[in-house]
């Protein structure tokens, strides 16, 4: 891979060149990316969706909306500080007109979206939609699919799904979005598609990114920008540099961020948390400074601050370290996993883990995510396939007139089955509840 290919303005359906130099500096390419996804109705919808902590009503925690802003943020930093060090290092991209802005431009919008495509309810969300379909009732109905197909369904995946969200043909909007090739590259973690699952230490192998509607579109992407594996798989491609700056900022932001909602709970007693924030920074601390903070909020900000600051520099570090594994498509490592600070990252998400994610108030909501997603997607599918067939009784046009109507377009069951999980996976956490009273005969 080589940087001006991977840094491509170009966006599906161009039939000219974008070049950098010819880029109005007052609306650049790689911005309007993140002007598009931030006023997108699917990523305004994160507001409502759980990131950790369901419905809390016991104080602030984080909804996948801020945890999408505070990513994106951090990815800026990423972006610009490595773009820095790159432009340096490959002073041909000054020539052509680059800039470290341009690099923070396009991790910040990539990780803007790197949540946009997750259902309600957290991860068991996608557990959720996928269980559906390993039930006896979920397996008849998906039997005439191919492997590739049905494999999609069965291991739904949120970055795919987000993946294909961005680029969806809309009434008006043909080609979704229509973001920078770039951008779509940084964005997509896991360059892959659901079969063949082959064991691989490779950390883009880890899940699969692209569903089999959206193969074609993916492979203009990864052949404009030279993500084609060099073993000659049509399955799987290499992973965009950009995207380790990316998954760092997530990786960084869950972190911290995270282990900051658990001691905000009071899940984790405020002087063991705050000693594993130290031990994250304190080559960095200014003890002068922290000794005068008188409030848990003001400590936990400080340390917070210089924590998140101290991983940036860390990541661009081994970004930078390793930008010629990674040009080649032969890293197999996160920028976290390789962080010099991985012992103490380790630590706190160990915490984090034993005290937020498994605290009966996610367990909990996570259980009933799973009954509420798979009744709903069990009356959309059995409305949408009886529609498919001329075979709609009064009860499906009923629960039609609720969806919206793209949903019916294709007369392809592959179509009609993913367009239902997409549906089921862009409710937010109160929608998805509030329709599942009425499905169930319950209005308040």
């Amino acid at each position: 891979m080589n940087w001006p290919q991977l840094l491509s303005l170009k966006k599906y359906g161009d039939t000219t060149l974008r070049s950098r130099t010819q880029q109005d500096e007052l609306r650049l390419g790689f911005e309007v990316d993140y002007d598009r996804i931030i006023f997108s109705s699917h990523f305004r919808s994160l507001q409502d969706k759980t990131q950790v902590i369901p419905l809390s009503q016991t104080g602030f925690v984080h909804t996948r909306l801020t945890h999408s802003l505070e990513v994106s943020v951090v990815g800026r930093s990423l972006g610009r500080m490595a773009g820095q060090k790159i432009l340096e290092r490959h002073p041909e991209l000054v020539d052509m007109g680059y800039k470290h802005q341009d690099f923070g431009a396009i991790v910040a919008a990539a990780a803007l979206s790197h949540d946009i495509g997750n259902p309600p309810f957290g991860h068991s969300g996608e557990k959720a939609i996928g269980s559906y379909f390993a039930s006896e009732k979920g397996n008849a109905v998906m039997s005439s699919l191919s492997r590739k197909q049905k494999q999609d369904l069965l291991d739904f995946e949120g970055n795919a799904n987000g993946y294909r969200l961005l680029n969806m043909d809309k009434p008006g909007s043909p080609g979704g979005l229509r973001l920078s090739y770039a951008t779509l590259g940084a964005f997509i973690k896991y360059p892959k598609e659901s079969l063949p699952v082959k064991p691989s230490r490779h950390i883009s192998q880890k899940k699969y990114g692209i569903f089999q509607a959206d193969v074609a579109h993916f492979n203009d992407v990864a052949s404009e920008m030279g993500l084609l594996n060099p073993e000659g798989s049509v399955e799987t491609h290499m992973r965009h540099p950009l995207t380790y700056l990316v998954e760092a900022a997530d990786d960084i932001c869950y972190t911290i961020i995270d282990f900051e909602d658990a001691i905000n709970l009071g899940n984790i007693p405020e002087d063991h948390a705050l000693e594993q924030l130290i031990n994250l920074v304190r080559n960095n601390i200014r003890t002068e400074t922290y000794s005068v903070l008188s409030s848990t909020a003001e400590r936990l900000a400080y340390l917070r601050s210089l924590a998140i600051g101290t991983l940036i520099a860390d990541c661009v570090d081994k970004f930078m370290d390793h930008e010629e594994e990674i040009l080649a498509g032969t890293l197999q490592s996160s920028l976290t996993d390789l962080s010099s600070y991985k012992a103490q990252i380790d630590d706190i998400l160990a915490l984090t883990v034993e005290n937020l994610y498994r605290h009966p108030e996610v367990v909990q909501k996570e259980i009933a995510g799973y009954k509420i997603l798979k009744e709903i997607l069990d009356t959309v599918i059995n409305a949408s396939i009886n529609d498919l067939n001329d075979q709609s009784n009064s009860y499906d046009h009923l629960i039609l007139q609720l969806i919206p109507a793209d949903l019916l377009i294709s007369n392809e069951l592959y179509d009609r089955l993913l367009a239902a999980c997409g549906y089921v996976a862009s409710l937010t956490d109160t929608k998805a509840m509030q329709l599942f009273e009425i499905i169930n005969g319950r209005i308040n």
